[in-house]
């Protein structure tokens, strides 16, 4: 016998956590529905208002090797589009778009479980971290951005938000600590980036590093199907193959 409470149906209804998904689940928003079929109950406002920031930030971030993933296989199968969205999807790891999982379980395993910190004793955690890091060789998930080189700006509003929302606390504190001691010790700029604030506050939020991963992926489906529809209608997954093949038209 197999079970599973996430949902089911019979001849008249479909239910969802319980829920009549006609009757009960029709009047609600999709974020609403969201939390509770990944967390099994309605959000209050404050998780509601953290869950759409983590949506939306993970939306779309060009044209990634995820974006270029889905408008390749577009190109290959365009009857299928939901081969391009997955193709898009399967490239979510270490380096691009699974970020935060790694960036939380990082976090998660670098600092004990305690209930309060002081700031002198999280700059201490963070300073022996990353010099024991340094000295294996090991690339911390979450610090060093390419471009913003003087901080991420989306990492500063994030913090906002959790903050309004009760959900800055240890994790959170503790990566603004270890990207800083980073650059104490490189003698560089290495700003905390937007995968390492959100998988700091994905563990203040009390969820999982693969609920983030999750969220991630949910929100990164928009932006996918934003380009698998705009390859549809102006492609250019033939120029990118051609560029790629050494047959790009030289003028």
């Amino acid at each position: 016998m197999f079970d599973s409470k996430i949902g089911g149906g019979d001849a008249h209804s479909i239910l969802v956590r319980g829920h009549d998904l006609v009757h009960d689940l029709f009047n609600r928003d999709f974020i609403d529905v969201l939390a509770l079929e990944l967390l099994g109950e309605f959000p209050t406002p404050n998780l509601k208002r953290m869950l759409n920031l983590f949506l939306v930030s993970a939306t779309d971030h060009g044209l990634t090797p995820s974006a270029l993933s889905a408008r390749l296989t577009l190109h290959g199968a365009p009857e299928a589009m939901q081969g391009a969205l997955a193709a898009g999807l399967l490239g979510a790891g270490s380096r691009f778009l699974g970020v935060i999982e790694y960036a939380a379980r990082f976090l998660r395993d670098a600092l004990p479980v305690q209930e309060t910190y002081t700031d002198e004793e999280l700059h201490g955690y963070a300073e022996d971290c990353v010099k024991a890091n340094k000295a294996a060789k090991r690339k911390i998930p979450g610090i060093g951005h390419p471009i913003h080189v003087d901080g991420d700006p989306r990492c500063e509003k994030m913090f906002e938000i959790a903050k309004d929302c009760g959900y800055y606390g240890n994790y959170s504190r503790f990566a603004v600590e270890l990207a800083a001691a980073a650059a104490r010790q490189s003698g560089r700029k290495i700003p905390l980036n937007a995968t390492g604030a959100k998988g700091a506050i994905v563990l203040d939020m009390g969820l999982t590093p693969e609920l983030g991963k999750a969220l991630t992926m949910i929100g990164r489906s928009v932006g996918l199907m934003a380009h698998i529809i705009e390859e549809q209608k102006n492609p250019i997954a033939q120029k990118v193959w051609d560029m790629a093949s050494g047959h790009a038209d030289a003028g």
